[in-house]
């Protein structure tokens, strides 16, 4: 891939090397699917675990798509 810019590499890769996604795996509407939240109850859909090629012709599930969803917060009890 060429880049071709007036800035400076160093301003246009800033941050590149101490980005860490933080991705989540969850079942929605019965498909299983990778997220990244983006906040709140939001998430952004980067890609789908299914072996039904329906799933991937929803434009619902494309990746990159914004999704609202409810993180579950699991509690274990000591024993």
């Amino acid at each position: 891939m060429i880049h071709y810019s007036v800035l400076p590499m160093d301003v246009i890769f800033q941050g590149m090397e101490t980005y860490e996604p933080k991705f989540l795996e969850i079942d929605q509407g019965g498909v299983k699917m990778q997220i990244e939240p983006i906040g709140g109850f939001q998430a952004r859909i980067v890609r789908l675990y299914s072996c039904n090629p329906q799933d991937y012709l929803n434009d619902r599930y494309a990746p990159g798509t914004i999704i609202s969803y409810s993180p579950v917060v699991e509690a274990t009890l000591p024993i």
